[in-house]
């Protein structure tokens, strides 16, 4: 739950305070170390596994757990689901190896098929939201930086950034996760989440005003307890 802190005071503008907050989650299984996956591509991984070589395919998770799980945590805000997710991206990902068109980028696909998850997920636990962003704010063209190295304040600005991404329709919310806090590009984005650029350019402008409008609302109310 977020709580006022003095702190906050330092980053009030909203485009200071995504970038940089995701605290790191523990490091991932080294199951795979013996596997020089930083010297090998993953359409040459993926054809190693296709061949019958498990340890190839630990190499791709070594590759892309870590980020799996940051991404899907900050979406469903639970990191022991956020892992159970990423266990069954995998799972998933490894039983369609064969229809995997190896000309195509093997991370979209494999965060596409977590993110689809994900979303199942959340439309299970979760009532619709009655809000909506779909109206005129602008270009919605900034960018996020966070200026203060001190881990204490990034770990109340990385509260707060949870607590507003959690009130924004989940759609936007999960473009915005994507471009903003883990840095795909639009093209990415759009292969991740099945839809085309400037819809994704469109939902990511909507969903940075939104959240520049609870972050300022938040901002508000923490100058009024203050007073």
């Amino acid at each position: 739950m977020w709580k006022s802190a003095e702190s906050h005071s330092q980053s009030e503008d909203p485009e200071t305070a995504i970038r940089g907050v995701g605290t790191p989650l523990p490091p991932a299984t080294e199951a795979a170390s013996h596997v020089r996956a930083d010297e090998r591509g993953d359409a040459w991984l993926v054809e190693q596994v296709r061949g019958g070589d498990d340890n190839a395919f630990a190499a791709l998770v070594v590759r892309y757990e870590r980020k799996l799980i940051r991404v899907l945590t900050r979406l469903v805000h639970d990191e022991e689901l956020a892992r159970d997710l990423a266990q069954e991206t995998f799972w998933k990902v490894y039983s369609r190896l064969d229809r995997f068109d190896t000309a195509r980028r093997f991370g979209p696909w494999l965060f596409r098929i977590g993110v689809n998850l994900c979303l199942d997920q959340l439309r299970r636990r979760e009532a619709p939201s009655a809000a909506s962003i779909d109206h005129p704010h602008g270009d919605g063209a900034w960018a996020f930086e966070l200026p203060d190295p001190d881990p204490r304040i990034q770990a109340e600005l990385a509260q707060e950034v949870q607590f507003i991404l959690e009130k924004i329709p989940v759609p936007y919310r999960t473009i915005l996760v994507l471009r903003d806090l883990e840095g795909f590009s639009s093209a990415e984005v759009a292969a991740i989440v099945g839809r085309r650029e400037a819809t994704v350019r469109w939902r990511l402008a909507k969903a940075r005003d939104a959240f520049r409008e609870h972050w300022e609302r938040r901002q508000e109310l923490t100058r009024r307890e203050t007073i």
